[in-house]
């Protein structure tokens, strides 16, 4: 879907006619130079000058599917009672750009006719107080709105507005249940539908067996050619490549045709089926879609969000597994992986298919898989957990390096990190916050992303970081349960 962005502007009719052409005139410019440089256009709705207008224009954002959010300015005194009608009501994210017009004071220029038109200083300050009064969500962000700093704030912002869209609309497809006995894949369904929005529900193995026969060798040589072009081939065994490619158009038709933009399997659930999924989940990733193991429902919604949120709407971002650590003294590392589904935009190089024996689950043959190292670079992994009456997403800053050692006998794609603060510390941070396995892993969503995201949400938000410490984290969860709890 085309998501676009909303910007209001407030005034009044005390100053004239004229100043407010001059506001209309102005603000049109505004957005239409920003909408050069954000990731999301910027639609100049109206200079809102009374209850009513600012009422309507809310009114039509909540229900206009394609706005993802709102961005505020006040150009000139904007008296905020008027607003509180349409901020009582609003639905969709809320930034308020702290701005003016000008850059700088121009000094024989300035008189009071300036003033009166330029005050946004005045202005801003009573918009921020209804806001604040309110208790309304909403991200501040101030400075001069053609700097490169300001416009970068924004383009974040937007992204991660973009991804509360999406989890709204966010439908998860589940082959089969979690793997057995397993607690952190749990989670109240109900209560993420009612908080986060997402639809989350199962489908039988036996209807995607079914959808797998309906598959023609004509729709499967499509798939594959497509596959050998995007990946190198380090393998013979065709079969077990066009087997994953029945798999995928069969999911992928599925999950269209439900409207569903992530999915879940688990290797103890296979009935009919010769493979797990593996290049198949992988190549939906690519696509945009999100994927979660071992029935993990929550990691798949978030990796699709996620993926919505970087760049051009399907960035650098998947679906991970903390899997084993590198100890040696100075030379900690956390080694993810998983057996078969990561996703290939992590990817350093070009992927490899390859079929190896899974020696996990009811393969009955080698399932075909994409092989790669991730690339080296900044990033994060987070997790959201069910604490039982609250959502708690935990965000880890990392450092991915190139792996330092090539582990000629893993058969798996694979991304080495070094957790902040470092690893054995990182280690029991995660741990003492509750936070899972299962991660999303990305390169170009950012922890102040999420932050925003997790806000506009309304759910806890945890950043474990080069600074965090055990003790301070401990007193932080402490202080967090007793706010929630009283929410």
């Amino acid at each position: 879907m085309k998501r676009e962005f909303w910007f209001v502007v407030g005034s009044q009719s005390l100053y004239g006619q004229d100043v407010l052409d001059t506001v209309d005139a102005r603000a049109g410019e505004m957005a239409e130079k920003l909408s050069r440089v954000l990731p999301y256009p910027l639609v100049y709705k109206v200079t809102a000058k009374s209850n009513r207008e600012i009422s309507e224009t809310i009114k039509e954002a909540n229900y206009r599917d394609e706005c993802a959010g709102i961005i505020t300015w006040c150009h000139t005194f904007s008296p905020s009672k008027m607003w509180i009608d349409g901020l009582r009501d609003l639905q969709k994210p809320w930034c308020h750009l702290a701005t003016q017009y000008n850059r700088e004071i121009p000094n024989e220029e300035i008189d009071m006719d300036f003033m009166n038109l330029n005050q946004a200083a005045h202005g801003d300050r009573e918009h921020g107080f209804i806001g604040a009064r309110l208790r309304k969500p909403r991200k501040v962000i101030a400075g001069y709105w053609q700097d490169e700093k300001v416009q970068k704030r924004i383009s974040d912002w937007m992204r991660a507005a973009v991804g509360v869209a999406v989890s709204k609309e966010m439908k998860v497809m589940r082959f089969g249940d979690n793997m057995r006995e397993v607690a952190v894949t749990e989670g109240d369904k109900v209560e993420v539908q009612t908080k986060l929005g997402w639809q989350v529900n199962t489908w039988a193995v036996g209807d995607l067996v079914k959808e797998m026969n309906a598959v023609t060798e004509e729709e499967i040589d499509a798939l594959y050619n497509e596959y050998l072009s995007q990946y190198d081939l380090a393998t013979d065994n065709t079969a077990a490549i066009r087997y994953q490619a029945r798999e995928e158009i069969a999911m992928k038709r599925m999950m269209d045709r439900e409207g569903c933009k992530a999915f879940s399997n688990t290797f103890q659930d296979l009935y009919g089926m010769e493979q797990l999924p593996g290049l198949a989940s992988q190549h939906l990733m690519s696509q945009g879609y999100g994927y979660g193991a071992e029935g993990d429902w929550k990691v798949s919604a978030m990796t699709a969000i996620l993926k919505a949120m970087g760049e051009n709407g399907n960035g650098a971002s998947g679906f991970m597994e903390d899997y084993t650590y590198h100890l040696v003294e100075g030379m900690e590392y956390s080694l993810g992986a998983h057996m078969l589904e990561v996703c290939p935009s992590l990817a350093a190089d070009k992927p490899r298919i390859e079929t190896h024996h899974l020696g996990i689950g009811m393969n009955e043959k080698d399932p075909a898989r994409l092989v790669f190292e991730g690339k080296a670079g900044k990033g994060l992994v987070c997790s959201l957990i069910d604490m039982g009456g609250r959502l708690r997403m935990i965000v880890q800053d990392i450092e991915a390096v190139k792996p330092i050692m090539p582990m000629p006998n893993l058969p798996v794609a694979r991304v080495m990190w070094r957790a902040m603060p470092d690893l054995t510390t990182g280690v029991e941070c995660w741990i003492t916050a509750g936070g899972a396995h299962h991660t999303v892993l990305s390169y170009d969503v950012t922890p102040g992303m999420l932050r925003d995201w997790a806000r506009m949400m309304d759910i806890e938000f945890v950043h474990i970081t080069k600074d965090t410490t055990p003790e301070k984290l401990e007193e932080e969860l402490m202080v967090k349960d007793l706010i929630w709890k009283l929410k």
